[in-house]
Formats: C-alpha cells, structure tokens, sequence
C-alpha cells in the first residue's frame, strides 16, 4: 500500500511517553466517545484551533473538550502527530485525515496529505480528486489535479470516473488550450463516449459541449465520415458544422493558419528545439521552436551566449545542455546548461575530451557523450555526466572511432550508428550497456552513413539521411533488437546530412542539414503508421549541424509556443484592415 511518513528530526517521546501513561495532563479530547488524555501545550503548539479552543472559546476551568465531525481513528493520527511530529499517510485515510486536518487547521498535515494525492494520481482516480479538492477549498491541489486531467485527458477518457462528469465539468476540460490531444476527433469521441452514457440526461447539453471542440482541426475524411452522419450531430448540430466547414474550406483556399476558435490549435505539451549549427558560412548561436500543433517555428529570446556546430543537445532535469561542438577556431570540451525558465546559462563541468561532430543521449538521468573529433583525431572514446555531481565520467570505448555519428535511447541501451573514423563512412552500428560497461556490435546499416540521424521511434532504432562517401542520402531504414535486422523505410523527400533529429507526438522529424548543394531550412516528419514523409513549416534560418532537443514539463512552456491569442488578434486585425481596403476600392469605383 502507498505511504508516507512524516518525521521531525527529534520526536518528542517524553511528551508522548507522558501522554500515553496519562501524567501531566490537563484535558481530555473526546471524538465518536474515545477519550484521549493530553496536555493542552502540545496542542496548542501543533495547531492554532487547540490553541483558539483552550484559550478563547473555553473557561479555564474547562478540562472535556468534544471535538464533532472526526473520528477517532483520524483524532488518534493527528494526537500522534502533535506529539511526535510523525504521520502514516496511506491510500486508505489520506482523504479522511485531509477532511480532519483542515478541520483543526493542521496546516503541515494537510500539506502532506495535499502532496500524496498528488503523487496518487492515475488517470482512474485524478477526477475525483479534483472534485474533492474543488469541494474542500485547496487550490493548489485543484490545479494539479486538473493539469493532470489535461494532460492525460485521452487515458482519462477511457475511465469509468469520466462519465461522471458534470455538463459544466467536462466543458470547463474541454475548452482548454492546453488539452492534451494527439488529434482533435479525441475529444468528439470523448464526448459521445459521455453523452451515451445517460442519453436521455445529457442530450441536451450535446450542441453546447460541441461548441468547446474545434471542429475545423478534424481530418476532412473523418468529418465526412464520422461527423456528419451522426445522429445526435444532425439533430442538434448543423449550423455549427456549418460554420466548421466554412473556416476549413477558408484555411484550404487562402492557406491561413488561424481564422476562429473552430480552428484555434491545443497547446502542445511539448516543444522541439533547433539549436545553434552551421549558417551562412559561420556557426550561428540561433535557438529556434518549434510549435508541433501550430506547425511554425519562432525565435527564442536568449540564444546561444557563443555561435557553436556540430555539438550535442540535451533536455535533462528542466535544463537545456549544450555539449561540445566548434566555433570555427576551437573544438569544445566545455558544457553549459540553459535555464528555459529563468533564460540564463551557466556553465558546467568540462569533458574529459574535446567533441566535436559529436553524439549525445540521454540515459537513467545522465547525459552521454561519444566519439567526435578532437581537431586531431577521431575518438572512439564515450563518457557520461551526472548532474548530482557535476561530474564526467568514462566509459568502456567503442569498438569504432566515430566522428558525426549519432545516437540514441531504448530499452535501456545506447546505440550508435554510422559516422566516419578518418578514412571511411562507416556502416556499422554498436550498443552499450550500462549493467557490465560494455560495448556490443549489431548487425551493420544497410548503407554506409556519416552525417547520420539516429533516433528511437515506434520500438525501432531509426537511421536517417547522411553522407555514403559519394552522395547525400534520403533513404531511412530501422532496427529491430529482437531480430537484429534492418529494415528499410519510406525515404525522405529531400536528401540531407549533418541535420537535427527528434520525436515529437508520435512523429519523427528531420530538422535542416546539408542537401549535397546548399544549407537548408526545410523540415519534414514521418509517421511510421503510413511510412510516409510530410513536408511541414520551414524554420526561419537555414542550417546544418545543428542539433535538436526536446522539452517539456516548464511552469513557462507557453513561451516557447505561438501565442494562440496573438495570432486570432492578428487574424482579426487582418480581416478589418482588407474591409477598409474594399470600402476604400469601392467609394473610389463611386
């Protein structure tokens, strides 16, 4: 069973043992008829409502004091607490301890408590602790369980406690921004899941509730097919598919990106980054996001402090962690971290060797960092960071020097792929595992690949793109550690190297790179559901040897998206600036 244990650094046991052998006291507290011995100090010093019952709404005199509304199995808990400064919170009383707690103004106990539901929360349970927390007045609590609901709505969904949502309770989900949606027919889904539940009940509330989804992000297929023939949307709901429609022919004809809230796109929950690389002929600092639910990228305020390519990037802890690369003039064994929330770099503890072209994971909270070139020399050499310690540390080497290889995570094991040893592009690949230090060769690629993309996607270990010796390459192809196989893929639409790679919603995209003739800024995503690629929006700046990361979790993710507010004003402001225009052409045509 979950629990907790709340300690002080010296519990009072002469106190308690006084209590329990019934010395010294001077009051008794009776809860559901238990009396309970105490001396009137402690409680005092526990909580102010003891202190408030013994002093102000009591005599002297007075030594019985009925306390209603607690039990006492919760009365007994909270006794041992004041005495001990030490509480057993468990999934069974937390709720009845908190209810006790706030009753007697218990304010550490109720914190406890307001922290283990936090950490209780599954997507079966998390709507009746915001319930509760609504009911009982705890705000923080209210707020983290709702964030909560927002971000695993489509889990949540799934659950009985969903379908006992109120009309106004699943509205006030709903409509938010920052619900958490791979695609928008979720929350249609959501809803007919809700409605069926009590047909003849909340039937009613149907066209309302539709109103909170935006209708317009649907796929065309699925609102042909799905939509529009749905009972309950026919009977109540054809002006306001109307009005859907009419925005999702105005975005196909004028290629707008934001017209209504039929289209207003969710907030997504996390943000790729485009950091630093090779630009105009010099290594840039520039920091770009990318907004998958937008599909635009805008600039980052505070930018790489030094132009930096071929380096590693990483998303550990909150932190941003820029590894290594080259400046034209040095190759860096230095490490900084930036702070998305507070916008501040610091630099951290060197490697052990210079990297540039160099790969870099993430693994069991340490950041890996392998091969690349010194200036002198390919490495085969790989070391790890540790945050806690602010210490580099090697490892096993690989079997390889690799230079502009990459890597990545899964299954607890690091693969690297590709890369270039000083005379060849190399074909090989390698894993290492953390358990024994120890380096394994796979299966080699079906091509030789430097400049490669390697990254984890869908169970597979993907190898993107690169540079065979003769030509860039827009084939892809994936591994499979049952089989030790390689499998080719759909090839890219356009051929690069030296680009950034990462996951983002169930996508993998390809970020920049070198195409064989220029730079270039375009971007594309896969998905391995139809082993296709799609071109999406370009950044702004062209690049190669960048490298991407993702983040997520930030208390200030929203400012590394597009402001939703700012783009409908935009659109509106738009709209009225090309009215005047035709009043204008048309007084003029008088």
């Amino acid at each position: 069973m979950n629990e907790q244990v709340l300690t002080a650094e010296k519990p009072r046991s002469l106190s308690d043992q006084l209590r329990l052998e019934g010395k010294l006291t001077d009051a008794v507290i009776i809860a559901e008829g238990v009396e309970f011995p105490v001396h009137k100090i402690i409680l005092c010093n526990c909580t102010p409502y003891f202190c408030a019952l013994f002093t102000r709404w009591s005599n002297e005199d007075q030594k019985v004091f009925h306390i209603p509304g607690i039990s006492s199995a919760m009365m007994r808990l909270i006794l041992d607490y004041a005495y001990t400064n030490s509480l057993t919170v468990t999934e069974a009383n937390v709720q009845e301890l908190l209810q006790a707690a706030d009753q007697l103004n218990v304010h550490e106990v109720v914190r406890v408590c307001c922290m283990f539901l936090e950490r209780l929360m599954r997507p079966d349970n998390c709507i009746g602790i915001w319930r509760y927390a609504t009911i009982c007045v705890h705000p923080e609590l209210r707020w983290n369980a709702f964030a909560y609901i927002l971000q695993h709505f489509e889990e949540i969904a799934l659950c009985d406690e969903f379908l006992q949502l109120s009309a106004n309770e699943l509205a006030e989900i709903i409509e938010k921004d920052n619900l958490n949606v791979t695609k928008e027919n979720k929350v249609y889904e959501a809803l007919l899941r809700w409605t069926s539940h009590d047909l003849p009940e909340r039937e009613s509330y149907f066209q309302l509730l539709m109103t909170k989804i935006r209708l317009a992000l649907f796929n065309i297929d699925y609102f042909k097919d799905k939509l529009l023939p749905n009972v309950l949307v026919k009977k109540h709901c054809v002006g306001l598919l109307s009005e859907a429609m009419g925005t999702m022919s105005q975005v196909l004809l004028f290629r707008t990106h934001l017209t209504s809230n039929f289209n207003r796109p969710r907030r997504p929950n996390t943000i790729l980054l485009a950091i630093g690389g090779w630009s105009g002929g010099d290594p840039t600092n520039a920091i770009e996001a990318y907004d998958v639910r937008y599909d635009r990228w805008t600039n980052v305020g505070n930018n790489l402090e030094r132009p930096c390519a071929y380096h590693g990037a990483a998303f550990l802890n909150g932190y941003v962690y820029c590894i290594g690369g080259f400046n034209r003039v040095e190759h860096f064994n230095s490490v900084r971290k930036f702070d998305p929330v507070a916008y501040t770099w610091h630099e951290v503890a060197p490697m052990h060797h210079r990297r540039c072209y160099v790969s870099v994971t993430v693994l069991n909270g340490c950041i890996y960092a392998m091969g690349g070139y010194n200036g002198h020399g390919r490495l085969n050499t790989a070391e790890f960071y540790k945050p806690e310690t602010n210490q580099w540390n090697l490892i096993a080497p690989m079997h390889e020097q690799r230079s502009d290889a990459s890597c990545t995570t899964l299954n607890n094991k690091i693969y690297i792929c590709g890369g270039f040893n000083g005379t060849e592009c190399l074909q090989t690949a390698e894993f290492y595992t953390p358990e024994n230090n120890q380096w394994t060769l796979i299966t080699p690629m079906n091509s030789r690949r430097s400049g490669i993309g390697v990254i984890a996607y869908a169970g597979h270990v993907f190898a993107v793109g690169g540079f065979d010796g003769n030509r860039r390459l827009r084939t892809a192809e994936a591994y499979n550690p049952e089989t030790n196989l390689w499998t080719n893929v759909g090839s890219m639409i356009t051929t690069r190297s030296n680009f950034g790679i990462e996951v983002v919603e169930d996508r993998l995209f390809v970020v920049g790179g070198f195409n064989g003739y220029t730079t270039c800024y375009n971007v594309e995503c896969y998905n391995n559901l139809t082993d296709m690629w799609t071109e999406v929006c370009d950044m702004e700046i062209f690049r190669s040897a960048l490298s991407c990361c993702v983040i997520s979790g930030l208390p200030n993710m929203a400012d590394y998206m597009v402001s939703r507010d700012a783009l409908l004003e935009d659109e509106e402001e738009g709209e009225e600036e090309e009215d005047e225009e035709e009043e204008e052409e048309m007084e003029a045509g008088h």
